[in-house]
């Protein structure tokens, strides 16, 4: 809680939320996006060094394997997704990059520091998203702000910037138990950038949100990763992952199976195939890779019977299931 001074004394809630906070915004001009994530105190990885790197990296829990002995790395300023089951070990590699548990075997590092030893100097750089809306819902979107700005000894003029980021300024006075879902998603993106992190872990972070809100939240991870932000990015929505994604990786029974970009994957994985549109209004398939079907679409331009031609390219999900063997 806030005393009358301004220091902070934490409650056991707040110590768990001082190893780490959640949340990510939602703002579209660049150039503000830039100054709110530009830290005048950190000290940053090289820009030749990964922002995030696992080499062999494993977690069991007894004779489980959570996470078997995964390797990527990551680019500072590239939004990096890791796609799999429920079950899959992708939020165990979250909590192994976040240092919140210690790998059995294999080594990860964040911002150039080592996970397993030194947490330290991890946790004032990374911050979380998570899926629970773990709001101080008695206390005033502003204090929950402020509270979380003394955790970090951010000034106290990044409470109101945040604010108006979100776009809730004018709200910011109000109780946190009357906002809506959307309206807490956005106070819990704000809270994930006071302590201005240079990798940011999303996890699900349009859950649950209308399209717009949606929207607006992609577009701003879009602005972040543009100013220098790494964004780690877990996600149950497909077509989320291929709009935002540098790169994806595909997880499945605690390994990676698959690893690069969107477009890449679906080329290798997925079905290049054509829809045809003729005039008698009938609809056909045809394959981009035999010369039978090229024939039969020659033949069809020759005697103009083509209205429509639309490329039908694997998607994400085609090589997801192609992959690990059925749909997220």
């Amino acid at each position: 809680m806030l005393t009358a001074s301004g220091t902070v004394r934490l409650s056991a809630q707040g110590q768990e939320a001082l190893g780490i906070s959640s949340g990510v915004p939602d703002h579209g001009h660049m150039a503000a996006v830039a100054e709110l994530i530009e830290s005048p105190w950190a000290v940053r990885a090289q820009p030749s060094e990964p922002m995030i790197s696992a080499k062999d990296l494993s977690k069991r829990y007894g004779s489980v394997k959570a996470v078997d002995g995964i390797s990527f790395e990551v680019a500072r300023g590239e939004i990096f997704s890791l796609l799999g089951h429920n079950g899959a070990g992708k939020t165990t590699t979250i909590r192994m990059l976040t240092c919140r548990i210690k790998p059995s075997s294999g080594t990860a590092a964040v911002a150039g520091f080592n996970c397993a030893t030194q947490a330290d100097r991890i946790k004032p750089r990374v911050n979380l998203v998570s899926q629970d809306q773990n709001l101080y819902e008695r206390m005033s979107g502003r204090d929950n702000l402020t509270f979380f700005a003394n955790l970090y000894r951010a000034p106290a003029s990044r409470v109101a910037e945040l604010m108006q980021t979100v776009g809730m300024t004018e709200v910011a006075a109000r109780r946190v138990k009357t906002y809506s879902g959307g309206m807490k998603q956005r106070l819990l993106i704000a809270r994930a950038l006071v302590n201005r992190p240079e990798v940011l872990f999303l996890d699900e972070p349009t859950a649950g949100l209308d399209p717009f809100s949606a929207k607006e939240v992609r577009t701003l991870i879009k602005d972040l990763s543009r100013a220098g932000t790494t964004v780690f990015l877990t996600t149950h929505y497909m077509e989320e992952a291929d709009e935002l994604s540098d790169r994806v990786a595909f997880l499945a029974h605690g390994k990676i199976v698959a690893l690069d970009t969107p477009q890449e994957l679906k080329l290798r994985y997925g079905q290049r195939t054509a829809r045809v549109l003729l005039e008698d209004r009938s609809e056909h398939s045809i394959g981009l890779r035999g010369i039978d079907d090229a024939a039969q679409m020659a033949a069809w331009m020759r005697d103009g019977k083509v209205l429509t031609v639309h490329s039908q390219e694997g998607t994400l999900e085609d090589v997801f299931i192609a992959l690990a063997g059925r749909a997220l």
